[in-house]
């Protein structure tokens, strides 16, 4: 547990500093400057003269102040931040955590394409495909999370144009072997999209060979579970001609105030997440040993699917993880256990400073065989409370667990 533990929490030292520096503006020669940006709040942009118009006009690939459906000053700094972060170029903030994940995927589809997603990807990702992209003409196939390259390969076809990814899988945290992926699209001539909310800070996207980097900025960087906001971030001049082009078309943004918390809640984002990260190794290792609970699916477990890629490519875990019971256990006994919890809040979304528990059985969807679990399961974010605390709500949650299959 001490070498888990320390691998967990080791990618935090590089990001504090960033974190703090980045994405602040630079004070006047002559005068001082708040060490907060501040909130600008407008739609329409006044210029000296019509060609000072036009000109600024034409920049519209760069942070500059156009006109406010293109962003505002603060969504600017907090774009700067999202790319210093992710190791890219050029980020697009957006409206929500979804938005971040389909505007690519009209950036870069056409009618006729077709695209590979994960069978673990986010559930509404998945609607998204089947509704909006099939009305479209754009085909999805499905693949498993853990695709060997043979078989990733052989799901190809002349027309496919974006293999997606998510690492961890909604619900199932399945760690997608990123490096390949990326290969199998490049010599395809497709591009590779990461869904990289969980591994904010601790993987780097682009030295993997990812094109198109995805974030909920709902969760870790704002992190007060008040925000909803997204980003989609590239490391190439002509992707992000191309995804600014269709932000702008689209009308894809983040309003000022929602820019400002998250970059505030990113300050901190370092500090919360060892914390939080240290707080659910202590909690899912407890959980690990209960002999009601038959898997815990937590990267940095050899029995989560897809360790070995953890290990090899992250530098550390987010706290957020699955746990599965035995497949003898109900679901109405798994449901009045997670009633009787006190400290954890039954909700969606994650990354806040609060701890949450959403039970996952009926709301997993898999188009492929044997891709559910096998009892019933659930899924924890382990905020800042003492972890001493979550672990005796726990115990008290698995009495009553106990007590609904003994009556």
């Amino acid at each position: 547990m001490e070498n888990t533990a320390k691998q967990v929490t080791s990618g935090w030292k590089r990001l504090s500093s960033l974190l703090v520096q980045g994405g602040r503006p630079e004070p006047t020669p002559q005068e001082g400057s708040f060490v907060n940006a501040p909130v600008t709040r407008g739609s329409t942009v006044l210029f000296p003269s019509l060609d000072a118009m036009k000109e600024q006009g034409l920049r519209s690939h760069e942070h500059e102040l156009i006109y406010g459906a293109m962003g505002s000053p603060i969504q600017h700094e907090l774009e700067k931040l999202i790319a210093l972060i992710e190791g890219g170029t050029h980020t697009q903030v957006v409206s929500s955590g979804l938005a971040a994940c389909t505007l690519p995927l009209l950036a870069f589809l056409n009618a006729g394409d077709h695209l590979l997603l994960p069978d673990s990807v986010y559930g509404p990702t998945r609607r998204f495909a089947g509704t909006m992209l099939a009305r479209m003409g754009i085909e999805t196939t499905y693949y498993a999370p853990l695709a060997d390259e043979e078989a990733l390969r052989g799901l190809l076809r002349d027309n496919t144009r974006v293999i997606f990814a998510e690492s961890p899988g909604s619900h199932t945290f399945e760690v997608q072997d990123i490096p390949m992926l990326a290969r199998v699209a490049h010599e395809h001539g497709a591009l590779l999209m990461l869904d990289n909310t969980w591994g904010i800070g601790i993987f780097q996207p682009f030295r993997h060979g990812v094109d198109v980097s995805i974030q909920a900025l709902t969760k870790y960087p704002a992190g007060h579970s008040d925000v909803i906001a997204g980003a989609i971030t590239v490391a190439d001049g002509a992707l992000w001609k191309d995804l600014r082009d269709s932000a702008i078309q689209i009308g894809q943004l983040a309003g000022p105030d929602e820019c400002w918390l998250t970059l505030r809640g990113l300050r901190t984002m370092a500090v919360r997440l060892e914390r939080q990260s240290a707080s659910a190794l202590l909690v899912a290792q407890w959980l690990r040993g209960r002999p009601e609970v038959a898997k815990v699916l937590h990267p940095a477990f050899e029995e989560c699917p897809g360790h070995e890629f953890w290990a090899r490519d992250f530098e550390g875990a987010s706290s957020l993880f699955g746990v599965e019971l035995r497949a003898d256990l109900s679901v109405a006994a798994m449901r009045d256990m997670i009633d009787a919890l006190a400290l954890f809040g039954i909700g969606a979304s994650w990354g806040g400073y609060e701890s949450l528990v959403l039970p996952t059985t009926g709301g997993v969807r898999r188009s492929l065989p044997n891709a559910m679990p096998e009892g019933p399961s659930f899924r924890l974010h382990i905020g800042l409370e003492d972890p001493n605390d979550l672990i005796a709500d726990l115990e008290g949650g698995m009495e009553v667990l106990r007590a609904s299959v003994a009556g």
